[in-house]
């Protein structure tokens, strides 16, 4: 097969592969909570408390007047004949001091603090006093300016309601504050866009461990390809190209470093654009739906499927894939100009020469960017870690010449790097057919299917390794290598490693990249379980026939639901908590958390006697019937899945749009309006963080809310 036949499709494999990311979650740096004190039969005070994530801080109401850009705190008092404000809005003293981001002494507060406002009670009745709150909040480089919070506070009427004076009761005028806000708009949307992390209770990223993770990965991919066939002989050929005919070694040394810069920008620059664009032009829902389609739809899925198993085959020698020699030439006739072009070009036709041993690894690296989290800078992270490592030793190697000559000599070794990468890729091009698998219900590559391939491949690579497998580039060889040697046996163990998950063991290891346990048509862990009884009695029962229990099935044998009316419904019965678990097929965090911290003693044993499941799938591709499409608060749209109409659900009522996501409900607060969201939550959300001891107390904390709301459900 001719490489031609592959250019075309190689150039739109690349353009999609370098789309695939997905957008973070809505940012809320300042929560409010609200109390009453009785101050007198016809005084009440109202009290507003902030509580601000770690790092964040919240404006006084009191700021300089000839201020432009900080925003004041603002309280907004609807008019009503049932009370009058006594006063203005008491506040603890804040700090004061200089505000890098806008450059003077602000006052400011920070982690907690309290606005209190004293009434007078005019009405005989119940009656409530309710508004909103306009505020920005700002950290040390960005600053947000969220929707406007709204409060609402139910009073008891006075036994001898107090006399309204001749004052006016205060109101707000937000003309100012809305001009004010104008002009930040810009600002204040990017940094929401942009704040990807994950917060957990203590307030601390749980996702900043996972960036630098996503770099060491894409550095050691960087480094791997280097070992290629197709960029190690480039290495003496690069640093020859500086050194020769310059006896000018400082002029050659900032080249050569030019060179490498211009690599690191070739990779990461296109990408970085990219994004940019889309996020420009495809903002908003929009955005929403472009990125989950592509992340679980089939045709994007099965696509990438066929091209790392198309790459994967050029990698084992059934074909070459190249860029277009048009293109290569172009470049290589442009290397010759001087200045920084000539490094400039240079780099371009390496990028382009190596692109057949490369392409294959960037696409991984850009696809393993685009999951486990929702952030939309870990592609330009991922590409600049892959571009930084691939790029050190035509620099390295320019500044210290000397160092070429402990260089390894090009051979068959190379061919042997090739080949491994090419098990590799074709290992982890099963996991998007897996997303579409489970995403549409298809059945044909449950768990042990998935296993067993993975341990063929194993099988295959460790044979290799030994010799007793040979490809038609491979160099004859009559010993095997200490270091393959010690690669086989990596291979045989990992084998050995996968075989018991043929049989239901859990493989914690790798329980992000393989298909839910439940999808296990042989289990004998649950066999066993089932046989003993175990669990059985301490399993709270469902509420009826589960909705959609033909579809999905929750792990570890615990019961639930998967509709998020009926888990209410049951929920209100059997006076428990909900237990609301935001999942997706496709969601490697997911799979990670239900294998780590679900199986956990305390966690599993909370979760089948102290609550009511509800696991909302957002990637689901199943039809709801047309009574049962909702119509989006967030975007305006219909809904006509399941996994559309419960991602809507996520972002419209808690403004997050990323998965896992865990809450605990109050099954008994009324959905109405965004703020009984804030009255139904029993604690503070969590995300994904795979320390079980953090769940419990997480799980422990709603609980003990809820039955102080309500008590603790009868024993049976």
């Amino acid at each position: 097969m001719k490489p031609t036949k592959f250019r075309a499709f190689s150039l739109l494999f690349i353009f999609i592969l370098l789309s695939s990311y997905t957008f973070s979650q809505v940012i809320e740096p300042v929560k409010w909570t609200y109390a009453t004190k009785k101050i007198s039969d016809n005084e009440a005070e109202l009290q507003f408390t902030a509580t601000m994530l770690a790092g964040w801080h919240l404006y006084s109401q009191n700021l300089p007047k000839d201020a432009v850009g900080p925003i004041a705190t603002l309280f907004k008092f609807k008019k009503s004949t049932n009370y009058q404000l006594d006063g203005k809005v008491r506040e603890s003293k804040p700090i004061e001091e200089y505000d890098k981001n806008f450059e003077m002494v602000l006052k400011y507060f920070n982690g907690k603090t309290t606005f209190k406002q004293k009434i007078k009670i005019l009405s005989a009745r119940p009656f409530s006093v309710t508004g909103s709150i306009d505020f920005m909040s700002c950290n040390d480089v960005s600053c947000i300016f969220p929707e406007p919070a709204n409060f609402e506070f139910k009073l008891e009427g006075a036994a001898n309601p107090a006399v309204a004076d001749n004052k006016v009761a205060d109101t707000v005028d937000s003309s100012a504050l809305k001009a004010a806000a104008d002009s930040l708009k810009l600002k204040a949307a990017d940094t929401t866009k942009n704040a990807g992390t994950i917060t957990g209770d203590s307030g601390n990223p749980v996702a900043g461990r996972s960036m630098w993770g996503l770099f060491i990965f894409a550095f050691l991919m960087g480094l791997a390809a280097i070992i290629t066939p197709c960029v190690f002989p480039m290495i003496p050929m690069t640093v020859s190209f500086f050194m020769k005919g310059s006896e000018n070694k400082r002029k050659a040394r900032f080249q050569a470093m030019f060179y490498g810069i211009s690599i690191v920008a070739i990779y990461t620059i296109p990408i970085a654009l990219l994004i940019i664009i889309s996020y420009m032009f495809g903002k908003g829902a929009v955005t929403a739906d472009i990125f989950n389609w592509l992340s679980t739809h089939w045709l994007p899925n099965i696509l990438f499927f066929l091209v790392f198993v198309l790459f994967a085959a050029s990698f084992l020698g059934m074909f070459e894939i190249v860029m277009p020699n048009w293109l290569v030439n172009k470049m290589d006739s442009k290397v010759d100009k001087g200045g920084f072009w000539g490094p400039f070009f240079m780099a371009f036709v390496l990028v382009l020469i190596s692109f057949s041993c490369t392409g294959p690894i960037v696409g991984w690296v850009v696809v393993e960017s685009s999951t486990g989290g929702g952030q939309i800078i870990k592609p330009i992270i991922a590409m600049l870690g892959f571009s930084i490592a691939f790029a050190l030793p035509f620099t390295l190697f320019a500044f210290f010449p000397s160092l070429m000559q402990r260089l390894p000599k090009s051979g068959g070794w190379l061919n042997s790097v090739k080949i491994v990468l090419g098990f590799i890729e074709l290992a982890f091009g099963f996991k998007f057919l897996s997303v579409a698998d489970q995403t549409y219900h298809w059945g044909i590559l449950d768990r042990e299917i998935y296993i067993a391939i993975w341990i063929v491949i194993s099988a295959l690579l460790g044979l290799y390794l030994l010799g007793k497998l040979k490809f038609s580039h491979d160099s004859e060889s009559k010993h095997v290598s200490v270091p393959r040697l010690g690669l086989a046996i990596i291979a045989f163990t990992f084998m050995v490693y996968l075989v018991p998950g043929m049989f239901g063991a859990p493989l914690k290891a790798l329980s992000g990249y393989l298909p839910p346990q439940q999808t296990h048509d042989f289990d004998l862990n649950a066999i066993i379980r089932d046989n003993a009884n175990i669990g059985k009695a301490e399993t709270a029962e469902v509420c009826g026939e589960t909705k959609y229990g033909n579809l999905f099935h929750l792990p570890h044998g615990l019961k639930g639901y998967f509709d998020f009316v009926q888990g209410v419904e049951c929920a209100r019965q059997q006076n428990k908590p909900i237990f609301i678990d935001f999942t997706g097929h496709g969601c490697v965090n997911c799979r990670e958390m239900e294998a780590n911290v679900w199986s956990d003693p305390q966690v599993l044993k909370l979760l089948r006697e102290k609550f009511v499941i509800v696991t909302l799938y957002v990637d689901d591709k199943t039809d709801l019937p047309e009574n049962e499409w909702v119509t989006s608060l967030y975007d305006g749209n219909v809904k006509k899945t399941i996994g559309k109409k419960y991602a809507d659900f996520q972002i419209s009522w808690f403004n997050v749009n990323a998965q896992p996501y865990y809450v605990l409900f109050d099954p008994f607060v009324e959905l109405k309006e965004k703020a009984s969201v804030e009255k139904a939550k029993l604690a503070q959300p969590k995300a994904y963080d795979l320390n079980a001891a953090n769940f419990v107390t997480f799980l422990n904390n709603g609980l003990s809310e809820f039955n102080k709301r309500h008590g603790a459900p009868a024993a049976k």
